[in-house]
């Protein structure tokens, strides 16, 4: 019998850890780091053992189409070998009791939980998703989760419990959405740590059951929206509005300030390590004659990192850090503003991972797979649907109304209709076209009809872009650099461990209790 699935959403709360409950924290997170690799090493052994056998070989051998023989046949291999979820689990309680600290640290339902993930990554490369597996540094690893909010890691009485560890929380009441994940139910609980301006900070994440808390503002509503996905831009069309919206708009880059970082680092880098690097030599450009450096050199070297090298590479991080969560969240608001005017989406199938060789540091910057992955779980989780065609088959930003087919290049950004309506932008008339998209087959028949009603929607969502980005413009040439633009100071209570007299002034009084 199937397991039964419910609705799941997450709410994150930080937590108080003192630096006697942080070194307890860590000493658990290295033990489960080590049964974790521990597994996965055991999972890609059998799953070494059922490739190479003969039934699994035999299985391969039969078609497709008989579905139920050829996963029976599968079935049979990876029983063969012990190839499955919950002989891993066996393997992890074996492993820990074995080796008596790990039992220590870690409880019985969290050992369950790292073998799963050591098994889901394994399989990653039986079905080909994957090429490879990440045996997890002490860097790397960095959560941990229980099974049932019964055992283990647990929220009990607003506070986080594993086993003698109990760490307060600092829970902001005013705030509706942690209001509405306190007092839903708890399915089980995952603990994490992050690094934020070089110091360590530990939180708790409630998966809770049911369905998230939604802002007024942030509402769905149903209809049918034709989407227009590129690099830097979104173009949508609505029943009765269009837009073109930029992604990671007015988000500061921070690129002076980790180039700058980035040469103080490859000087330490050679400075530290001269014979890690191939000798400097004389290269010509024009008439001048300069020095150029030497290129790393091949293999595996072992590299000294001096404590000014890990400064500057812990600011990068952290200059990384936040504008990738400046453009999530500008992101997000892409997204929110797409499913106020419907939750029914089509767009082309386009491959963002293909855009990633071409265009590295603008995907980097912008994030379009972000945006596309947003619209579809939220859209289908509203109750709507998100349905993508082919590009080359319907080739929407060549088409004309009159079915005539005319290759542009991506620098052309007008779209001039030989049908003689007034010019659009390229992508929004492409956005137009999507709505009318059914089974890869274009209805220019339909789209001709309704082109009147949408005429003056794409010429209004156009404009609006074009004064978006003069304002823009001149806001960007009036501003100050990014650092300055954005504040530094956070808005949360610090993580710091406090003392109970303080405390009674950040936790409400029914915390802890």
């Amino acid at each position: 019998m199937a397991r039964s699935t419910t609705s799941s959403f997450i709410t994150e709360i930080p937590l108080i850890v003192d630096s006697k409950q942080e070194a307890e924290l860590l000493s658990r997170f290295q033990a489960g780091r080590q049964l974790y690799n521990a597994c996965l090493n055991e999972a890609m052994k059998r799953l070494e053992l059922v490739r190479n056998s003969e039934l699994y070989k035999t299985a391969r051998k039969i078609s497709r189409t008989h579905k139920k023989k050829r996963s029976e046949a599968f079935k049979k291999a990876r029983e063969q070998y012990r190839y499955s979820e919950y002989d891993l689990h066996a393997f992890a309680s074996i492993t820990s009791k074995n080796a008596k600290w790990i039992a220590e640290k870690v409880d019985s339902t969290a050992q369950q939980k790292l073998a799963t993930r050591a098994f889901q990554a394994s399989e990653r490369i039986m079905v080909g998703r994957a090429k490879n597996v990440r045996y997890r540094g002490s860097s790397r690893f960095r959560s941990m989760e229980g099974k049932s909010n019964k055992t283990g890691i647990r929220w009990k009485d607003a506070c986080l419990v594993w086993g003698k560890l109990i760490l307060k929380p600092i829970i902001d009441s005013t705030n509706p959405v942690i209001r509405h994940g306190l007092e839903s139910p708890v399915k089980y609980v995952r603990l994490l740590w992050r690094i934020l301006n070089g110091k360590r900070r530990w939180y708790c994440q409630l998966v809770n059951e049911g369905l998230p808390y939604q802002k007024e503002r942030n509402y769905v509503n149903t209809g049918l929206i034709g989407l227009d996905l590129n690099v830097s831009n979104i173009a949508f069309v609505a029943d009765n509005h269009a837009g073109l919206l930029p992604f990671a708009d007015k988000v500061p880059t921070f690129s002076k300030e980790i180039a700058k970082l980035q040469r103080q680092m490859q000087r330490s880098q050679r400075a530290n390590n001269p014979d890690n690097f191939e000798p400097d030599f004389e290269a010509r450009k024009g008439r001048k004659t300069f020095v150029k450096k030497g290129k790393p050199k091949k293999g595996k070297p072992q590299w000294r990192k001096s404590a000014n090298y890990r400064k500057a590479a812990q600011k990068k991080r952290e200059l990384e850090r936040r504008k990738a969560a400046y453009a999530k969240t500008q992101n997000r608001c892409v997204v929110n503003e797409i499913l106020r005017h419907g939750n029914h989406i089509k767009t082309e199938n386009v491959s963002v991972k293909g855009w990633q060789k071409r265009y590295g540091k603008a995907i980097s910057a912008k994030s379009p797979g972000f945006v596309q992955s947003e619209l579809k779980r939220k859209a289908e989780s509203a109750g709507g649907s998100f349905t993508k065609f082919s590009t080359q088959k319907t080739a929407l930003s060549q088409t004309h109304l009159d079915g005539s087919r005319i290759k542009k290049p991506l620098s052309e950004r007008v779209h001039r209709d030989v049908t003689g309506i007034p010019e659009h932008h390229r992508d929004l008339f492409s956005a137009f076209l999507s709505r009318f998209v059914n089974q890869d087959k274009l209805s220019l028949r339909d789209a001709f009809i309704e082109y009147p009603r949408a005429e003056s929607l794409l010429l209004e969502a156009w404009q609006h872009h074009l004064t978006r980005k003069q304002v823009s413009a001149s806001e960007s040439r009036l501003s100050d650099s990014p650092l300055e633009r954005v504040s530094n100071k956070g808005k949360t209570t610090s993580q710091i461990a406090i003392t109970s007299k303080k405390l009674v002034s950040i936790l409400p009084e029914s915390a802890c209790l």
